[in-house]
């Protein structure tokens, strides 16, 4: 940080010497070049997103988080695509950033534009940021807009491979919910309430208690609904440690789904059961306080 800052301030001497800002390596190259959009380099992604996507969950995606992305906070595009673990965004997750850079170096290098010479909050947009931070000229004008369409060319091929995995899924769910509501209308003459006969205590993490917070609410507001023995505690991931005897079902929202395995051996010594959710499942039931407490009762009922 030492360095980057301090060439920051090389930078802006040598600039006003009438010099060029030859200084390459600062606080602005991370955030509005290697990092445009966030980690990844992802200012574009949630735009293909919504221009190039057949599935619908892509294009949810997109137009969900472009405007956290523009500002650098691209934490619900990496879990909601997802781009974390996923094999398909692996390439260009790494290289687009080293491209970037490679080609900031040369614009500052061969064609003598000048590098950082202020230092702008990380939250600026990236095409604002590089402009204004470098002084406003043509070339950082051009390079914004170089940057952008290198970035699409890259990460697009790879979107469109895992797009259509997901398009093929779609199409399979919607398949299967066709015949599962075909089966429900058959069976809905013997559909029974809900019953328990225990109370059930049930603890809801995520990274932040965030999210887990309003699932845990659908449950509680189910449970009241249907008069039902079920609470609901929301708690965050590395918390849950010294409490999870009080609990008998433990749902892990699906940033946290990683560590199921673990939490599920710590919580086998109390008998209790921990269960993962899925990204869309997960999103739905928080909004669905009859669905929440039924995706409780069947874990219940399943033991």
């Amino acid at each position: 940080a030492a360095i980057i800052y301090a060439n920051v301030d090389a930078n802006l001497a040598l600039f006003k010497a009438g010099e060029q800002a030859s200084n390459v390596l600062t606080v602005g190259l991370g955030n509005f070049v290697g990092t445009m959009g966030g980690t990844g380099a992802t200012l574009v992604v949630p735009f293909l997103f919504m221009l190039f996507a057949k599935s619908k969950q892509l294009k949810a995606v997109g137009k969900t988080t472009f405007v956290p992305v523009c500002f650098a906070v691209n934490e619900p595009l990496l879990f909601a695509t997802p781009i974390v673990l996923n094999p398909y965004f692996f390439i260009p997750f790494l290289i687009t950033p080293m491209i970037n850079v490679s080609l900031f170096k040369f614009f500052v290098d061969v064609l003598k534009m000048n590098s950082f010479i202020y230092v702008l909050p990380w939250a600026t947009p990236a095409p604002i940021g590089l402009i204004l931070g470098t002084g406003i000229s043509l070339l950082a004008v051009v390079l914004a807009v170089v940057l952008i369409v290198v970035d699409g060319i890259v990460y697009l091929p790879f979107i469109k491979a895992y797009d259509a995995t997901l398009l093929e899924e779609e199409k399979e769910k919607e398949a299967l919910d066709a015949l599962e509501e075909q089966v429900e209308k058959e069976e809905a003459k013997e559909v029974q309430p809900l019953s328990l006969n225990k109370n059930i205590n049930v603890l809801v993490l995520c990274v932040g208690a965030g999210t887990s917070a309003m699932f845990a609410n659908a449950v509680k507001e189910g449970a009241e609904i249907e008069n039902l023995p079920i609470d609901a505690t929301a708690s965050a991931y590395g918390s849950h440690y010294d409490i999870l005897k009080d609990y008998d079902i433990v749902v892990l929202s699906p940033q946290v789904q990683s560590h199921l395995e673990e939490v599920r051996q710590d919580a086998s010594k109390y008998g209790t059961k921990v269960v993962a959710t899925k990204g869309a499942q997960y999103i739905k039931l928080t909004r669905d306080p009859k669905g929440a407490v039924e995706f409780i009762c069947e874990q219940v009922k399943e033991g």
